[in-house]
């Protein structure tokens, strides 16, 4: 199936042979997604103004929005887990992370590793999310050593296992 993937000008997305974008997803400009990482329905990458970074094995899930600024880029690491509905743009969440539904996180916000931001949460320019962090309500407000490392990790596992099912089992009927 197609995958709307598309250059703007001179920048180009670069997505691994092992990724699985959806077709589905929108994937624009300088946007870079790692080995074994999802991109899933609805989701839009768009590094207009700037780049985005997916590492590797790290889901960006249904509806989700990516964006960056000029002066500030949007990376996401390794196995991470971004869910449905989020709104990352200009921040840096760094490895084994959980990102959750709903959730915003903007400019200049640095998420430690094994951070998660809880669902609905707001995470307001220039936050930082500790290592082990749990980033809670709107505007968030952080409680250290709070974050559940096995929900980190069982949402990478069953994510990277769906989609190595998904390019050979999904098939469109309508």
């Amino acid at each position: 199936m197609p995958v709307p993937i598309y250059a703007l000008g001179d920048r180009e997305p670069t997505i691994h042979p092992d990724a699985f974008v959806h077709p589905d997803a929108v994937v624009i400009g300088s946007v870079t997604i790692g080995a074994l990482s999802s991109i899933w329905p609805g989701a839009v990458l768009r590094g207009d103004e700037g780049f985005i970074r997916i590492g590797e094995r790290t889901s960006i899930q249904d509806n989700s929005v990516l964006h960056t600024t000029p002066e500030w880029p949007t990376v996401v690491g390794d196995d991470c887990v971004v869910g449905h509905i989020v709104h990352l743009e200009g921040c840096t969440v760094h490895d084994g992370c959980l990102i959750g539904n709903g959730s915003i996180v903007l400019h200049r916000v640095q998420v430690h590793s094994g951070a998660i931001v809880a669902a609905n949460a707001v995470v307001l320019n220039d936050t930082v999310v500790p290592s082990g962090g749990l980033a809670v309500g709107a505007p968030a407000t952080i409680k250290e050593g709070r974050a559940n490392p096995d929900h980190i990790r069982r949402g990478v596992a069953a994510y990277v296992a769906r989609a190595k099912s998904y390019p050979t089992e999904l098939r469109r009927i309508g």
